[in-house]
């Protein structure tokens, strides 16, 4: 069963970092896996799935080639969630993390159940971004 997890989060990052399977479609594919949340560390390049039961997948991410900005800037943090919502052209995965990282985030945490994502700065400021209805 493990492998199998595994290769549904495989899967699910391969899509999102090479452009080939949008947000609802990788949210959709790890829950019906029965994932519940997950989390992207931009400073360790680390994405971890997590299970109901505290299991958990831990994958390597692409390097942001950056550091995260000192300051959080939840005003840029939210323009680039807007153009990944609305897939301006020219939109890229790492295009946004290059740009969330830019804005001071350090990483987030998307919670499937509480249908939203938490950004979260160097010193902890957040920015929560509810799941559009």
């Amino acid at each position: 069963m493990q492998d199998q997890l595994k290769s549904v989060a495989e899967a699910c990052l391969a899509g999102a970092e090479g452009d080939t399977m949008p947000f609802p479609a990788i949210v959709g594919a790890l829950m019906q896996a029965g994932f519940e949340s997950y989390a992207i560390d931009f400073r360790r390049a680390a994405a971890t799935y997590y299970l109901p039961g505290g299991e958990s997948v831990q994958l390597a991410t692409h390097v942001v080639a950056a550091e995260v900005a000192p300051v959080f800037d939840a005003g840029a943090m939210q323009a680039a969630i807007r153009e990944a919502q609305q897939q301006v052209p020219g939109y890229t995965y790492k295009g946004f993390c290059r740009k969330a990282v830019a804005a001071g985030c350090a990483g987030y945490v998307v919670s499937f159940s509480g249908r939203r994502a938490l950004y979260i700065g160097r010193t902890a400021e957040t920015h929560v971004e509810h799941f559009p209805s």
